[in-house]
């Protein structure tokens, strides 16, 4: 079906439509300076597109919420959840086809990133089923997917910068359409940039951003300058979604206002300097008196002699000694990596990231983590994941399950070692939440097809009765106990929000 969204008016008065079914396929980039327009245009292709096309916003300046009164979105208030939470808000926003706007702006910079990944990717990670086509807004696209590193922790800008590259280089095989703007193309990533087939450029006046704009249009570098004379609203399009050759397009009018406005000039207050004076100083009728300012007085003053002659005498600081049950390294940096696995949200995230998180603690605790590089780090994660402990780690059944598990591909061998601990402890086996966190994910499906991938291949063998599922590893000799395999499902899914 085709659907034309109307943006406004193009030259000699002629409207400015968009192919919303191939803008869906082809994804879109808007530039422009502040000022220049951006947040109306895509007020402007909300609003038209609402009727025909879910639509999720990041948004973090609060400037779209007031879509939600007249056209249905749910407001999701960013500060009001944690990681996970809105990781399974995301797969309901999918699984319902709801429209939503992601509030960031009760958040700093770097949980914006956080908060902003997690839901993108709770977006991407959905189950195949519910794959249905929906426009993701991300406006202020600079500050998800910056180009160079800032003042935020480089774990957050990574996870915010893979979870756009996801949505822009990825998403179209999900249904997901990337439509992202920014104030600068120089300080936005270019392979998020990249990935846009359609392009909406408005007003700028630094150099770099003109020349990138006037390359990305296929424009020679002469004609860049045109950038500069673009008034407010005023765009140049190109893409299949617009048209085959760049072209001025005014944005139309919106139904609904943005909360912040452009400031405007109004008359001061015609007040005389007198009656001024008296508005600034004297207090007013229900105006709280102020606290009184308490001066503690200065501590006499010591000669500078007799500080030197104190220093002198001084003793230089003992070492702190370590705690006795920390004086065997090993020990300690065992004990660092349980409590990091022991946090909830570990399991979702990258074993690089983890690394790094492994060694900051080790350095608070003045231990060379590096003692244990990444692959022996993989390892023991992997081994910690699966449940088995410090002593049983160390016996010849594991370390037998664990020289099985090093000839399988390294993305199965979580999920493998998983599947031993059951079976050499007799324990029932894992179920599909379970199974679907052993690889970063929530999606039990996932799960499913994970474990009919390793029987096809021979690794394990799965037989089911009465709804019970047990596993046997042939390479092994070891079969699990009975478990069920939807054990802990409600528990992922429920929540707060589109439960």
């Amino acid at each position: 079906m085709k659907v034309s969204i109307d943006m406004g008016s193009a030259q000699a008065g002629k409207s400015a439509s968009l192919d919303l079914e191939e803008l869906l396929a082809t994804r879109l980039l808007v530039q422009g300076n502040s000022g220049s327009g951006k947040s109306h245009l895509l007020r402007r292709l909300l609003e038209q597109s609402a009727q025909w096309v879910q639509q999720v916003v990041i948004d973090p300046e609060g400037d779209f919420v007031t879509l939600a009164e007249r056209y249905g979105h749910v407001v999701v208030d960013a500060s009001d959840h944690n990681d996970a939470q809105l990781q399974q808000v995301a797969a309901r926003v999918r699984m319902h086809r709801v429209s939503v706007i992601l509030n960031l702006e009760h958040l700093d910079a770097e949980f914006q990133m956080r908060r902003a990944a997690s839901f993108l990717g709770g977006l991407f990670d959905c189950d195949r089923d519910y794959w249905y086509p929906a426009l993701v807004v991300v406006d202020e696209a600079q500050l998800f997917a910056p180009a160079a590193a800032g003042d935020v922790s480089d774990e957050a800008r990574k996870a915010s910068l893979g979870a756009m590259t996801n949505l822009m280089c990825r998403g179209r095989k999900r249904g997901l359409a990337g439509v992202i703007a920014t104030q600068r193309l120089a300080k936005l990533a270019k392979n998020v940039a990249a990935e846009a087939s359609n392009f909406l450029m408005g007003r700028t006046f630094l150099d770099i951003d003109m020349a990138r704009a006037s390359d990305l249009l296929g424009m020679e570098r002469k004609q860049a300058e045109m950038f500069r004379d673009l008034k407010r609203g005023h765009f140049i399009a190109l893409g299949p979604a617009i048209s085959n050759r760049p072209f001025p397009i005014v944005i139309g009018t919106v139904e609904t206002s943005p909360r912040a406005t452009s400031p405007k000039l109004m008359p001061l207050p015609e007040t005389p300097p007198a009656d001024a004076a008296d508005l600034i100083f004297k207090p007013g009728e229900n105006e709280p008196a102020p606290a009184p300012r308490v001066i503690k007085p200065l501590p006499p003053q010591a000669a500078t002699n007799d500080i030197l002659q104190q220093l002198a005498r001084a003793k230089p600081p003992e070492p702190e000694l370590p705690e006795e049950d920390d004086a065997d390294p090993a020990v300690s940096m065992e004990r660092i990596l349980r409590e990091l696995i022991a946090d909830p949200d570990t399991a979702f995230r990258s074993v690089a990231v983890l690394y790094q998180d492994f060694l900051v603690r080790c350095r608070m605790k003045r231990l060379n983590g590096r003692q244990l590089d990444l692959a022996a780090f993989k390892r023991k994660l992997a081994t910690a994941r699966a449940g088995v402990s410090v002593e049983a780690e160390h016996t010849d059944e594991w370390e037998k399950a664990q020289g099985v598990a090093e000839r399988l591909p390294e993305d199965l061998q979580p999920l493998f070692l998983l599947l031993a601990r059951a079976a050499m402890d007799k324990a029932p086996c894992p179920s599909d939440t379970d199974i679907a966190r052993a690889r970063n994910s929530r999606s039990p499906r996932r799960a499913r097809g994970l474990l009919d991938y390793m029987e096809s291949r021979g690794l394990i063998v799965m037989r089911e009765e009465d709804g019970l599922r047990s596993i046997t590893l042939p390479d092994l000799g070891w079969e699990t106990a009975p478990g069920d395999p939807q054990a802990g499902e409600e528990a992922v899914n429920q929540g707060d929000l589109f439960g």
